[in-house]
């Protein structure tokens, strides 16, 4: 296979650009480098498709690979023929590959393997020809031999039978067929065990059936939970007619002699051998796409979640509600540095709340708190209702923000935590990171596990490999969509970006302790074990805020420093224009002269020109600003206050398959159904919400019991 041209289709690019793709990646080049400053080269595409665009390329040349292995062994065993040549040169998936190489790879004992070895695949031969004039029983004859362990005829013919099912079996042509017929036409289903499923998680698939081509994912994953929790049987069903025709229509030919024995290993082969593998085949094939989707989703989540809008210059009271052991308080400044900690028990069952009013004012007070983060776990409920009296009382204006602590326990247990934190305990390190996440969500959540910030569903049940390395990959895209500041990025943060690894980034914090503040992308060489490659990589990405080059804080690349001087140059500008915002006439002036001219005049391409301009007229830039800012709140709101057609203001915190969760300032999200979404056709939720999103809802119904609040976008004015 030309994979270099089977991706230029598969993506619709040109052939070149699918060639520098490939030779980028080669060459080391991190997607986000690639994306960001090679756009010329592969006609500038996104980072999803390129990281999409190298998944498929290790895809195929893996493809390649067992290609190649089927090959040798098949020409070992001396049967190479041109239409296995054909075949196996028109592949696209490894399933197909392992179709052709079935009748050649070594086989563990089976009937069929038994038969063989007792001399009896020449009885076969004759049987599968169909052109007997004579009973087989007669032909048989000749095959019993005592030496061989075949007893009579009919243990004979038994055995040619099994011969012909197993060829049956390995028909690659006939399994691609069967499989696309399964695919299209069967329904998974499955039955419920009451007795196992005590808590009747899974009644609603008692008696479950779904056709294959259409069944949601989530159905799949949930189908395999109860499956592996013993709650379920599962299995794929399809009328036999459909499939055993099928086999028929190749196998099968009139002859008297011949008939009923064909009859039987036909339906004998598809029973024993074809339709279990297929079976098994297909259930894999929807749980490899319900996981992809799955996955998918907290991509998708992940990508809003950590791209949210920062609150910067506030000073930010971070409250970690609790019972028994009270609720721990943070207070950190503008730059995220712990001001003040507290420990307060509003709570039951100490119930001090007057004690823990004095105590939070005087916090307020004294640091001049501006918001207080309050985490969403246990004991939120009354936390929130005791903020929501105690800033009426606040001489200074406050506001509060509900903040998904999901994770902060994880982190705050964590090595990293405890490193940053050597002198606090593991719970007042959970209110500073809850702090944290309010002011800069993208610098705090990267210090987790991402499958702990509590987007997405089934993580566990995700090959965890696959979902690592897909949203290790979202957090890499996110963090250098933004740009780190060097100087007080930490080693977490510095890690995600391109061509940094963890040494690396320790290196970095170790050489910036040393000098005190890096003030030049240069200095970036000094550090131990940062290569030219490396530095190339990075450097583009790492900001520095006041330093001796206004280009240093931008997103321009130190390669095209040269090319900033040369159009600065062009139109008589310098620096100054940059650091005084003075350059708004830039655009203008490039259009007047000609994109491409001006473009080829400095040495660049016209997209790395768009970047640069777009970079100076407003250096330090944070891609965040463009996003909506959190919710704040002065009062509060329970379940028991909603009603049925009230209308509210919401925040999307989750966007799942079947919809989308919607908090609405109580302590449970609501549900919108993907029926609610939209009065228009939507295929799924993510069409229309991200998380983050602000939404106007109506309640539909309130399930005080079960706490289920489901919501409607439809009929708001």
């Amino acid at each position: 296979m030309e994979i270099q041209k089977q991706l230029a289709y598969e993506f619709n690019l040109k052939e070149i650009y699918a060639e520098n793709i490939i030779n980028l990646i080669d060459e080391g080049n991190t997607i986000p480098f690639i994306a960001r400053y090679r756009k010329e080269m592969h006609g500038a595409c996104d980072d999803q498709l390129l990281r999409d665009f190298a998944d498929r390329l290790n895809y195929l040349r893996n493809l390649n690979k067992e290609k190649e292995k089927v090959e040798k062994v098949i020409k070992e065993q001396d049967k190479w023929t041109i239409e296995i040549e054909k075949a196996l040169a028109d592949a696209l998936t490894l399933t197909e590959v392992e179709d052709i190489y079935r009748p050649y790879k070594p086989k563990r004992k089976t009937r069929a393997t038994v038969a063989i070895a007792k001399g009896l695949e020449p009885l076969a031969d004759i049987i599968q020809a169909q052109d007997a004039t004579q009973p087989i029983s007669e032909l048989a004859g000749e095959f019993v031999s005592e030496e061989k362990g075949v007893a009579d005829v009919n243990e004979a013919i038994a055995g040619a039978k099994d011969i012909i099912a197993e060829r049956i079996s390995d028909d690659a042509n006939l399994r691609k067929t069967l499989r696309e017929i399964i695919a299209k036409k069967a329904q998974i289903v499955s039955s419920w065990d009451q007795e196992a499923d005590e808590n009747k998680t899974y009644e609603n698939y008692k008696d479950f059936k779904g056709e294959v081509a259409k069944i949601p994912s989530h159905r799949i994953l949930a189908l395999n939970r109860g499956e592996k929790e013993d709650c379920l049987k599962v299995s794929i069903e399809i009328n036999p007619k459909l499939t055993i025709s099928e086999i028929e229509k190749v196998y099968l030919k009139d002859n008297e002699y011949t008939n009923d024995i064909m009859h039987e290993l036909i339906e004998d082969s598809y029973d024993r051998l074809l339709f279990p593998s297929l079976e098994r085949e297909c259930r894999s094939t929807l749980t490899d796409a319900a996981n992809e989707q799955a996955i998918k989703m907290f991509e998708v989540n992940l990508k809003p979640l950590l791209l949210q809008a920062p609150l910067k210059n506030y000073v930010i009271m971070g409250y970690d509600p609790g019972y028994y052991n009270g609720c721990k308080i943070a207070v950190i400044d503008t730059k995220g540095d712990v001001l003040d900690t507290a420990v307060v028990h509003p709570t039951p069952p100490q119930n001090r709340v007057e004690e823990a009013k004095r105590i939070l004012l005087d916090m307020i007070e004294r640091n001049k708190v501006d918001i207080i983060a309050i985490g969403n776990g246990t004991a939120s409920k009354e936390s929130e209702i005791l903020v929501a009296d105690l800033i009426k009382h606040a001489n200074r204006k406050v506001g509060y923000a509900m903040v998904n602590e999901a994770g902060a326990s994880v982190y705050s247990a964590s090595k990293l935590a405890a490193k940053e934190f050597p002198n606090y305990d593991v719970n007042l390190r959970s209110a500073v990171s809850i702090a944290r996440r309010l002011q800069d969500p993208l610098a705090e959540l990267i210090k987790i596990d991402v499958k702990s910030i509590g987007v997405g569903q089934y993580q566990h049940d995700m090959p965890q490999n696959r979902l690592n390395e897909v949203l290790g990959n979202t957090v890499e895209d996110c963090v250098n969509s933004v740009g780190v500041d060097l100087n007080t990025a930490s080693v977490s943060l510095l890690s995600y970006v391109s061509g940094i690894s963890g040494s690396l980034a320790e290196n970095i914090v170790d050489y910036r302790s040393q000098v005190k503040y890096i003030s030049n992308r240069n200095e970036l060489l000094n550090v131990k074990k940062m290569g030219p490659k490396a530095y190339e990589q990075c450097a583009g990405f790492l900001r520095i805020t006041d330093g001796n080059n206004i280009l240093d804080n931008t997103a321009v690349h130190p390669e095209s420093y040269e090319a900033v001087e040369k159009l600065l140059k062009l139109f008589n500008l310098t620096d100054e224009h940059i650091k005084s915002g003075e350059l708004s006439m830039l655009p203008s002036l490039i259009e007047n002269k000609g994109e491409s001219k001006v473009a080829e005049e400095i040495g660049v391409g016209v997209p790395t020109l768009q970047d640069i301009v777009k970079e100076l007229l407003k250096p330090g830039r944070d891609v965040r600003e463009d996003m909506p800012l959190p919710e704040l709140r002065s009062d509060i709101l329970s379940m028991e206050d909603l009603k049925p057609d009230m209308v509210l203001d919401g925040v999307v915190r989750n966007v799942i398959d079947f919809g989308a969760f919607v908090d609405i300032g109580v302590h449970q999200d609501g549900l919108v159904h993907i029926s609610q979404i939209s009065n228009s056709f939507i295929s799924h939720p993510s069409d229309v919400l991200k998380v983050g999103d602000k939404v106007k809802v109506k309640i539909l119904s309130v399930d005080l019991e079960k706490k289920r609040i489901s919501l409607t976008m439809k009929g708001i004015d």
